[in-house]
């Protein structure tokens, strides 16, 4: 077993429109994280959790662009853009945690993607670097030592988020707990784990957590 001592565990974006009946942007098995993020969160001295939290008509939504259809390829604040089915927007059901995550255990959320010019997948900041969630300070001021990920997407969100850690962290370990991630696309999870791996974060499974 790990000394979590000072240890962060971020659960990342544990939402119903993401992996319960809402079903507005389903992560293949994403339903499997959830029990085993309960289980580590009872571990962690500092616990927090994210949202998705769009506005309607956001820009990175395929219906904000006249004839695009979800998962094209568009441009957005002068980058190119996933154009994403319409998700996780503001007062929605499926802006909602999910039902089986216990997010009572959690101290701070921290909320995303309210800019509808810029999308948003680090809970650190905007996918521009403009818009800081507070997140880094936070963890600063809570004291964290080691950062753990756990969550949704792994090919986007939880890699996006990593990036960012190591960015804006980088006197601190960072690591990824692999069976409570899933990937948007299972064929980017491995390329997103040699990605993670070159910028020095750690992946390891929740049994050498969990015991």
């Amino acid at each position: 077993m790990r000394d979590l001592d000072g240890a962060a565990l971020i659960a990342v974006d544990l939402q119903r429109g993401f992996i319960s009946e809402v079903r507005e942007l389903p992560v293949p098995e994403g339903a499997q994280v959830v029990p085993i993020i309960n289980r580590l969160l009872l571990m962690f001295p500092i616990r927090v959790a994210s949202q998705d939290w769009h506005p309607a008509g956001h820009g990175s939504f395929a219906s904000a662009h006249a004839g695009a259809r979800p998962f094209d390829i568009g441009e957005l604040a002068g980058a190119p853009q996933v154009l994403w089915p319409d998700h996780c927007v503001q007062g929605t059901a499926g802006a909602e945690f999910h039902p089986a995550f216990d997010h009572r255990l959690v101290q701070a959320v921290f909320r995303k993607g309210s800019d509808p010019g810029i999308d948003s997948y680090s809970v650190f900041r905007d996918n521009s670097g403009r818009n800081p969630t507070g997140l880094d300070g936070y963890l600063r001021s809570r004291g964290a030592r080691s950062i753990y990920l756990a969550g949704l997407a792994l090919d986007y969100c939880v890699r996006y988020t990593a990036r960012d850690a190591r960015l804006l962290l980088p006197d601190l370990p960072i690591t990824v707990i692999k069976d409570a991630c899933r990937p948007v696309a299972v064929t980017s999870g491995e390329e997103t784990q040699e990605e993670l791996r070159a910028l020095g974060v750690e992946l390891l499974d929740s049994r050498h957590l969990l015991g």
